[in-house]
């Protein structure tokens, strides 16, 4: 699209960036390339910082009026947007720069192109995507409400993320994660919980982490929950209840071998049904539209690899197409 006459000054984004994680000179020609071609009135910027990871800067922009935030930066940044911009009309638009880059990865976004993604910002579509909804009780009692738009977990998975080393995961990205297993599986003792999907009775499990997913690929490009979608109105759970490392071996070659190369083809997707039942005793999955989980004790919480502290329970739930978020005009169906 190109600009006809002067700039709509009725229509303008925000971006809402991670200093830590941005080339700000170079953010800026693209977004200002791009809002030129498309003709919008000059962008707003906001800047994140250790007091508000992006929710009250995306506030601050859908107050002074924009129709488009722009999340630059890593999961954190585009989770805290994502909350902010929930269950209202303002779009958000991806410029991913982190580590995971997971919602990005879900909806097939360019990773390596700040161009490509500020023309999409501007030129793209609306896709109206679902936001997950996590209503915590804290170790010390309180009840807070977030959100997340890929994944949450409790146990193992939190204390891995919790344990990740910044540096490392600089220099390494992802990998990093995996150096955090290293240290945490050996020592991780399991917890019992009780679950109740979508109001159901009460069942209980001894378990290692669950991860309740609103889509399917994670770290890696991992395709962890092949059947989880981001517009379907379900939460995909795994209940996993692992010993040791070579259950994690297990695991991952359950999620490498069966999810990415099996589930591809009618024998092999006849291999996997006769795999289930002893599949099923390390990792069982579920879906539903909320989940409430009670913990015997508190145990760690993320949110899109965010940690959240210690809870005593979490009731998570979906909000089914609450956000827009910008794709190419062409944009496969995720």
């Amino acid at each position: 699209m190109t600009a006809s006459g002067p700039p709509r000054i009725d229509r303008y984004a925000a971006v809402v960036y991670n200093p830590i994680k941005v080339d700000l000179a170079r953010l800026r020609r693209s977004v200002h390339a791009a809002q030129s071609a498309a003709g919008w009135a000059p962008t707003l910027w906001f800047e994140t910082s250790a007091e508000d990871f992006g929710n009250e800067a995306a506030r601050r922009a859908v107050r002074r009026g924009a129709s488009l935030v722009i999340a630059a930066g890593g999961d954190g940044t585009v989770r805290a947007v994502a909350e902010a911009l929930r269950g209202s009309e303002v779009s958000l638009a991806i410029v991913p720069l982190g580590t995971g880059n997971l919602l990005a990865r879900n909806l097939q976004l360019p990773l390596g192109s700040i161009d490509e993604s500020a023309a999409i910002a501007f030129g793209g579509i609306d896709k109206p995507v679902d936001v997950g909804v996590a209503e915590m009780t804290t170790f010390d009692g309180r009840t807070i409400e977030h959100a997340f738009v890929v994944l949450a977990g409790v146990g193992l998975d939190a204390q891995m993320i919790a344990k990740t080393r910044p540096s490392l995961k600089k220099q390494v990205g992802w990998l990093a994660y995996v150096d955090a297993g290293a240290r945490v599986i050996p020592r991780a003792e399991p917890f019992r919980i009780g679950y109740s999907l979508d109001g159901r009775p009460e069942r209980h499990a001894h378990i290692s982490t669950i991860l309740v997913a609103n889509c399917g690929t994670l770290t890696g490009n991992m395709l962890f929950l092949p059947d989880a979608r981001l517009d379907d109105g379900i939460l995909d759970t795994a209940i996993m209840q692992v010993k040791g490392v070579r259950g994690w071996f297990r695991i991952w070659l359950r999620v490498m071998w069966e999810n990415g190369v099996l589930r591809r083809s009618a024998a092999g997707r006849e291999v996997i049904r006769l795999r289930e039942k002893g599949n099923e005793r390390m990792m069982k999955t579920l879906r539903g539209t909320d989940i409430r989980i009670r913990l015997d004790s508190p145990q760690p919480l993320e949110l899109d690899g965010d940690g959240f502290g210690m809870v005593r329970s979490v009731f998570l739930r979906s909000d089914p197409q609450a956000l827009a978020v910008r794709v190419p005009a062409w944009s496969p169906p995720v």
